[in-house]
């Protein structure tokens, strides 16, 4: 289970994308983020900075969860785009190797669920991997970014998906951590969007229009950001000026 907090953590969360930060200031402890957008504008980049940022940059702890990609595809990713990940302080369960019959094998970074819909499978290892970090590992700053709620709802209906993210919403609460969850806009009904809406305290919107990607960040008790046109340049996301 995700450990609950002991007051050590003193500083709130950042993203590593400096307009947004600069806007919202940084994030609360205990933030719930829904990344919401169409499926081209680049969302998973978006992720992957992110969790560079949290890793790397601020010596946090990063379990993510992943149903487009594998494990061993991510970490290539990384590698490809010279960004360096601290692996001792990633924690990837993998939910798509056992579902194509490949052969990546666990270890202290990776742990295998059997698919995108066992959500039994993918809570337990989330479990494992956050009580590593923070009983054995002692890193008390912690992110769960889930990639993604669609894939997963192809798997379950909405409300199986609402319990079990509702487990882990109430977990990054209760510990301080943050929790950024992935979704495809136009592949869902208002419904199921406004539902999963209520465990979140904000919003990351993605648009692509006019062959321009947009981001903008909505809750955390502020208006709106603007939208930020940005570009993908060497794989880091970079606000257009």
């Amino acid at each position: 289970m995700l450990i609950k907090s002991t007051g050590i953590m003193d500083e709130n969360f950042s993203l590593g994308i400096k307009e947004l930060d600069a806007y919202i200031g940084r994030i609360k402890k205990g933030s719930n983020i829904l990344l919401m957008g169409h499926p081209m504008g680049g969302k998973e980049i978006i992720l992957h900075n992110i969790m560079y940022h949290g890793a790397a940059i601020n010596n946090n702890a990063v379990i993510s969860v992943t149903t487009r990609q594998s494990a061993n595809n991510i970490i290539e990713w990384f590698k490809e785009s010279n960004l360096i990940l601290p692996m001792s302080r990633i924690g990837i369960v993998d939910c798509v190797t056992k579902t194509l019959g490949s052969d990546t094998i666990e270890n202290g970074s990776i742990k295998i669920a059997s698919s995108p819909g066992d959500l039994t499978s993918i809570g337990v290892r989330i479990s494992e991997f956050s009580e590593e970090f923070y009983m054995k590992k002692n890193i008390k700053n912690h992110q769960l970014h889930i990639n993604s709620l669609s894939t997963i709802l192809m798997y379950s209906n909405t409300q199986i998906v609402f319990r079990f993210l509702h487990v882990f919403t109430r977990r990054i609460k209760e510990t301080g951590a943050i929790g950024i969850y992935d979704i495809d806009s136009g592949m869902h009904d208002e419904q199921t969007i406004a539902t999963l809406k209520q465990l979140c305290d904000g919003l990351i919107e993605v648009k692509y229009e006019n062959d321009r990607n947009f981001i903008r960040i909505v809750g955390f008790s502020a208006l709106p950001s603007p939208w930020f046109e940005y570009e993908i340049e060497k794989e880091r996301i970079k606000i257009v000026k």
